[in-house]
């Protein structure tokens, strides 16, 4: 008895140790099932990198209709941040609000932890708010109070572009186009979703965290499906039916790929 009972003991401890130990080939990014990933955004203007003005009657732009203009503020919010796998299943980030700010470099740097390991062919995002977290009272860090705010009935400001423009119909020539509105005809939000590079995958991985590179193009606010002149076009401060084709232009085209980090 007591020598079966000896060899039961070595077995069950060698099953132990056995069991305890990680098998030859295991993937380590199995062990650790979730990543990191980065969604970096580079303001430009057609060809040209967007530059702030710090002198109001320096215009460093022009539309695609010709009118001179310059940038003085330039924000939106990104929110409902979506990776798409090649089966079609997907990662849904939770509590996905960023405000981005030209202003603001580290604002421009998207970091989405938790991300479950795998390879991603595609991503979309809402430009605004959603409507439910336009009525939901005080809130905090990317929603929390701040000039990107109307009021509970009217809600958040979708993009913030501000700046002049010589054409401009303000005896000022200031600009001012807040897009925002979450309910019926006035509705301006808007989901893009920017093609990746052919055969590209962004590779998600826990030990290495990818990093996506979006052009955020700010003449796609005032061509595409509505042309818009200075002189001519009812700038909008707040929701209505011009908010709304300012939306239209910008989720045509205003965010694309320009290329994938550490895949």
């Amino acid at each position: 008895m007591k020598i079966s009972s000896l060899f039961l003991g070595l077995a069950l401890t060698a099953w132990a140790v056995t069991g305890c130990e990680k098998k030859k080939g295991d993937d380590p990014n199995l062990v650790a099932k979730t990543g990191e990933l980065s969604i970096e955004m580079e303001h430009v203007v057609g060809a040209g990198v967007l530059k702030l003005a710090t002198a109001p009657t320096t215009y460093d732009y022009a539309t695609p209709s010709g009118d001179p203009f310059n940038v003085t503020t330039f924000r939106y919010y990104v929110s409902n941040i979506r990776l798409r796998r090649a089966d079609g299943t997907e990662y849904v980030q939770p509590n996905s609000y960023y405000l981005v700010d030209e202003a603001k470099p580290a604002y421009k740097l998207l970091t989405i932890k938790d991300v479950p390991v795998g390879d991603y062919t595609g991503l979309s995002f809402l430009i605004g708010v959603d409507a439910p977290r336009n009525t939901a009272g005080v809130q905090e860090n990317a929603l929390a109070p701040s000039d990107m705010f109307w009021s509970w009935t009217t809600g958040y400001i979708f993009v913030k572009m501000e700046g002049y423009s010589p054409v401009a119909t303000s005896s000022t020539r200031f600009m001012q186009f807040h897009i925002g509105g979450f309910e019926g005809p006035n509705n301006a939000l808007k989901t893009v979703s920017p093609a990746l590079p052919a055969g590209v995958k962004v590779l998600v991985r826990a030990d290495h965290s990818p990093a996506i590179h979006l052009k955020v193009d700010v003449l796609k606010m005032f061509t595409g499906p509505n042309t818009v002149r200075f002189g001519s076009f009812a700038i909008p401060h707040g929701p209505g039916a011009n908010a709304v084709k300012i939306a239209e232009n910008y989720a045509a085209g205003m965010f694309t790929v320009e290329h994938v980090y550490a895949n």
